[in-house]
């Protein structure tokens, strides 16, 4: 039979999906009596929690609008939300940062010595490797999310990757986190067309604008169309290559944010990527360090030739015939 806080926290978990739950299947589950039950319930009722008696066959739901009650969680949840908590203070949104370090703190005096211990030899061998990027007040997120939710057109100030700042009015989609910057994809009212929007490059208006009848959805991968969006669309050269090696093992090492990686027939991927310098596109590709082969542009191709017989040359003489 299982201890009992560990069944309270099973019999809780239960209680979380919203149904009604007769007391014979709860006892079943937990493997139980049902008079066992009905001394748990009553005992979350003492922790706090609301639980209501349900009509007819004796069973139970889960009241809400409670008061919240203690934090129940078993060892690997509270570790989980530990290293979460861990993984925010390091995060892109504003203010996010201290909160995240309160919370934790609090969390950590009323974890057992062995979770604080599995918890601090993590953080004590971690190194986060986060490079600069632009704050995003929660604000701003959490608006654009109920935006969403209840279909609200969004009207807002945005500023361009040129300084350029111009008025938008868009109907919000989805977020998008990269993990250093979140975007946003709307359907551009004013441009008759689907957009990616920097979030910290966007200045809210209130109230929002009207209501609207979602849209298809520009594509059926989010992912790949926002990893488009921002590593290829926005350069004044747009590279594809075939790279000869798995797409797993190539994606790997190019973030969305970098590059979109297709896998292809015989073990290859398409990869492609932009930059507003040739010289940076033909050396990214090379320090790949495998196999390739560049189909666009027409530029970059000649780039490319004319890079190859430069070095090609300037070897020529040191090696042997």
């Amino acid at each position: 039979m299982l201890e009992t806080s560990a069944r309270l926290l099973r019999l809780l978990s239960l209680l979380q999906t919203p149904r009604d739950w007769p007391g014979t299947e709860l006892a079943e589950r937990l493997d139980v009596s049902p008079r066992t039950i009905r001394r748990d319930i009553d005992r979350l009722r003492e922790l706090g929690y609301v639980v209501h008696a349900t009509a007819g066959t004796p069973g139970y739901r889960l009241g809400a609008g409670s008061g919240v009650p203690p934090l129940l969680l078993d060892d690997d949840e509270a570790v989980a939300v530990a290293i979460g908590l861990g993984t925010a203070a390091v995060s892109s949104v504003a203010g996010i940062q201290e909160t995240s370090v309160r919370a934790l703190a609090k969390l950590e005096q009323v974890l057992p010595p062995r979770l604080r211990n599995r918890v601090g030899d993590l953080r004590s061998v971690t190194v986060p490797l986060a490079g600069p990027a632009e704050a995003v007040d929660p604000a701003v997120l959490t608006a654009i999310a109920a935006a969403v939710r209840h279909r609200e057109s969004l009207r807002f100030d945005y500023r361009s990757h040129n300084g350029t700042e111009d008025r938008r009015t868009a109907e919000p989609y989805r977020l998008v986190n990269s993990g250093r910057r979140w975007y946003l994809v709307a359907w551009d009212t004013g441009r008759d067309d689907w957009r990616t929007f920097r979030v910290d490059r966007l200045r809210l208006h209130a109230p929002n604008g009207p209501r609207f009848t979602p849209r298809e959805p520009p594509s059926g991968d989010l992912v790949r169309y926002v990893s488009e969006r921002i590593s290829v669309d926005p350069y004044r050269y747009r590279g594809r290559f075939t790279v000869h090696a798995p797409a797993e093992v190539i994606a790997a090492r190019m973030p969305p944010t970098m590059a979109v990686v297709e896998p292809a027939d015989g073990g290859a991927c398409v990869l492609s990527a932009g930059s507003n310098s040739l010289d940076e596109l033909a050396m990214w590709i090379a320090q790949l360090g495998v196999p390739f082969e560049v189909h666009e542009p027409p530029e970059l191709i000649q780039h490319i030739h004319a890079l190859g017989t430069r070095l090609v040359d300037a070897t020529r003489h040191h090696l042997k015939p």
